[in-house]
């Protein structure tokens, strides 16, 4: 999309005055108001607000759930197509990536903050404390940053370049980083309160939930999470691949599955297509992909002795709650 195809995308936003989009962003960007410069085609001025409340608007514009927040508030949705907020929010900061905008950073102060773990929420708490002249050094474990953004999006949805060109972005505003220091292996907490005159800690949660079903330890058996951070997959070539979950990661493990050689890819999903957390662009992509998906259906055994051997599944039905009959449950002591 061209800064010319993005004038037809923003003449559907009404500048709403109660603004939804913006409650639905939990960075609470002002959509409205980078969109109305971006009508004006007073593109570094929408750069500048959108600036505002965050650092990555690159990366989120492409990856973020919108459906199920800006864009999914939008009240053009309702009867028409909703203001495609993602896409525009990308193109912007491509537009000021291309043309090296940046925003302005104050010296430095005597404070300095340090700051556990390079991912987005260290990212983005470094750029911010950079613009308020505060001193940053950021510790992370691996030798790159980006966290999630690069070992947990595959590739195929997030470019790696891209990210280093943020990440690089927000380096020079004058961030120091440290790579290979892992807090509890050879960082301790005691050592950098001693040295900074803040911490914050953002080393992410990224550990997969448990199915809590028998034969989840079994040979065979593998956390998304995992998979995607560390990329150790197994040899999918030939074989039927069943993933549990609806969520992006299911998606995105699904699909990577597929490209590294799998027979068969299968999405096992609680609930109808409707319900499903995944944002509906990444459901769509993974059935282009190939992936088949079997909804209304729970996993609730593994089988076999030390390996995989098979599943067992129960079908689900949706059935509407008794709504009365949950409040008196609720108030009984």
């Amino acid at each position: 999309m061209t800064m010319g195809t993005a004038k037809c995308f923003t003449d559907n936003c009404e500048s709403c005055v109660t603004k939804p989009c913006q409650i639905g962003c939990p960075l609470n960007n002002d959509i409205t108001g980078f969109i109305r410069e971006m009508k004006r085609r007073h593109y570094e001025k929408a750069y500048e607000i959108l600036s505002e409340t965050t650092v990555l608007p690159a990366l989120c514009g492409r990856i973020c759930p919108h459906f199920s927040q800006c864009q999914g508030s939008c009240v053009k949705g309702v009867s028409y197509d909703a203001v495609k907020i993602g896409a525009l929010e990308a193109r912007l900061a491509d537009y000021a990536l291309k043309n090296h905008w940046t925003v302005e950073v104050p010296k430095k102060t005597r404070f300095k903050v340090a700051i556990v773990g390079g991912g987005p929420a260290g990212l983005t708490c470094a750029a911010f404390l950079r613009r308020n002249g505060i001193g940053v050094t950021i510790f992370e474990k691996h030798d790159y940053l980006g966290g999630l953004l690069v070992h947990g999006i595959p590739a195929f949805r997030l470019s790696k370049d891209l990210v280093k060109k943020v990440t690089d972005g927000i380096l020079a505003t004058g961030v120091k980083v440290k790579y290979g220091k892992e807090l509890g292996r050879n960082l301790t907490l005691e050592e950098l309160e001693q040295e900074y005159d803040a911490v914050f800690i953002g080393v992410g949660a990224n550990l997969s939930n448990e199915m809590k079903i028998p034969g989840e330890s079994l040979e065979g058996v593998y956390g998304g999470n995992e998979l995607l951070e560390y990329g150790d997959h197994p040899d999918y070539a030939g074989k039927t691949v069943i993933v549990s979950g609806g969520g992006n990661v299911a998606m995105d493990v699904s699909r990577t599955a597929i490209r590294l050689g799998a027979k068969k890819v299968i999405v096992v999903y609680r609930r109808s297509e409707k319900e499903m957390p995944a944002d509906p662009v990444e459901i769509r992509e993974a059935k282009e992909d190939g992936v088949e998906f079997m909804f209304l259906a729970t996993i609730t055994k593994v089988l076999g002795d030390s390996k995989v051997q098979g599943i067992e599944i129960l079908k689900n039905e949706l059935v509407k709650e008794d709504l009365r009959r949950c409040r008196s449950r609720a108030v009984k002591p």
